[in-house]
């Protein structure tokens, strides 16, 4: 497997209230709205433990919660996706309104596609783990 870690993003929350909101996916239906997701997602769909959505190229696929480890990380696996992936939002308080996040991304790439997709998966992750910090540091 390959693996894609995001940079290090800053909230202005305490880890407990970000955790709460990313922990039900629904609460993410606020993002599909965002312009920086409209050319890349279509087909949003939300439900607690749940996400899918349509990619230009790949078709609908999704992500599922996996694993809840309270205050600290939240685990996801692909579902329907041309090759498995699994997600890893990591939490760390830093200060009593202060938290840390970082994604991690592990997927089972052929050497052809990882060639392909290298770099544009790496920019995609720092983008989206940015997207999170921004809308949970504004809009918590």
């Amino acid at each position: 497997m390959t693996t894609y870690e995001s940079d290090i993003k800053a909230i202005s929350s305490n880890e407990e209230v970000v955790f709460a909101i990313l922990s039900d996916l629904k609460n993410l239906q606020k993002l599909q709205d965002n312009p920086s997701l409209k050319d890349k997602a279509k087909d949003l769909e939300f439900d607690t433990d749940s996400c899918s959505f349509a990619v230009e190229g790949f078709g609908k696929m999704g992500f599922r919660i996996v694993e809840r480890e309270p205050f600290k990380t939240i685990k996801m696996v692909s579902e329907n996706a041309p090759v498995e992936i699994n997600v890893w939002i990591q939490l760390k308080a830093v200060a009593e309104n202060e938290t840390r996040l970082k994604l991690t991304l592990k997927a089972d790439l052929p050497m052809m596609i990882k060639m392909m997709v290298d770099k544009k998966l790496q920019e995609g992750l720092n983008s989206i783990a940015e997207l999170l910090a921004n809308t949970l540091t504004h809009n918590p």
